[in-house]
């Protein structure tokens, strides 16, 4: 369990007077953490990570564990309201198994559960455009001023999440592998990839993929095509042109369908922190026509005082620092 400094969401207005008295506590429910906060009056009073509680990433057992030692830190026992966002919630069926898992720690509270991609463009302070997401998965999500909605992709790892962090992570696997296969000696990607996985030779990836399957872990490995791109290896930035190209693809096809051209608002760890893949993406969309998509200035999980209706008074705080999911 980590504290993170008590630093909310920039904003002008103060809470709306229904919620101004409430209790509401929102989570981040991501692949690699879970992020949550406590509004009091509507201002930030408790601000905890844990790790993920997604049972696409983690079992059942720890996905619980892990909700339950957050929902203590944050005090969900008093909560009036809970709102949460999590990647996987595409049925009926799977916010009401996730709500299970919260609503014994917070008995009192009504709990809201939307897919992640919904905080983002909250946090942002939009009720209408599109949210992308770049992080351990992928996903895009929209809202039209009507209330209409589009989402394409955020189906998971074997499914897709292309222009995620696994998704360059196996793009620096496969990468090595056509280098070795063609008879090349290791050049920049590999040799960077192999040090970061702990190996001595390209052919030991193929065994190392299998055996360590885990998406968080080739998530992680992403960085390796962004370092090699910054050193002028130009595979590496074709790869990550590539993964632009996947992301933008996706905001167009939900601006379709929505006759949207934005605002679009990029959350994920990649999205926030890599300026190159940002560089990529609005590439693809000015070509389009479409508004330049913006990393989220603040964490995700403070969609879920939007959500709410709740504004937090100025002057309470500057955006949070840290690492994306």
């Amino acid at each position: 369990m980590t504290t993170v400094p008590v630093a909310p969401a920039e904003s002008g207005r103060q809470p709306a007077p229904a919620l101004q008295e409430k209790v509401i506590v929102g989570l981040d429910i991501g692949g690699s953490k879970t992020h949550g906060v406590r509004i009091d009056g509507g201002r930030v009073t408790r601000n905890e990570v844990a790790g993920s509680a997604n049972v696409q990433n983690v079992d059942q057992a720890t996905a619980a564990a892990n909700v339950g030692d957050l929902m203590a830190a944050l005090g969900g026992l008093d909560a009036d309201a809970v709102y949460v966002g999590a990647g996987g919630i595409d049925t009926r069926e799977d916010a009401a198994n996730l709500r299970k898992l919260i609503s014994p720690h917070a008995p009192r509270a009504d709990v809201e559960i939307v897919h992640d991609t919904r905080l983002i463009l909250a946090a942002a302070g939009q009720d209408a455009g599109i949210a992308v997401i770049a992080g351990t998965g992928s996903a895009v999500w929209g809202t039209n001023e009507a209330g209409d909605e589009a989402r394409i992709g955020g189906w998971g790892y074997l499914l897709g999440d292309e222009g995620s962090g696994y998704w360059f992570g196996r793009e620096a696997v496969r990468h090595s592998l056509r280098q070795f296969n063609l008879g090349l000696a290791p050049d920049e990607l590999t040799r960077l990839l192999l040090s970061d996985c702990g190996l001595d030779r390209p052919e030991q990836l193929i065994s190392h993929f299998h055996t360590n399957h885990d998406r968080r872990y080739w998530a992680q490995r992403s960085g390796v095509v962004f370092r090699a791109a910054a050193h002028g290896h130009v595979l590496s930035q074709a790869i990550i042109r590539e993964g632009g190209w996947h992301l933008a693809d996706q905001v167009l096809q939900v601006a379709r369908r929505l006759a949207l051209v934005g605002p679009v608002v990029l959350g994920g760890g990649l999205g926030v922190h890599q300026p190159a893949l940002v560089e990529a993406l609005n590439a693809h969309l000015a070509g389009e026509g479409l508004a330049a998509a913006k990393p989220l200035a603040v964490e995700p999980v403070f969609g879920a005082v939007h959500l709410a209706g709740a504004h937090l008074p100025a002057g309470t705080g500057q955006p949070l620092e840290g690492p994306g999911r």
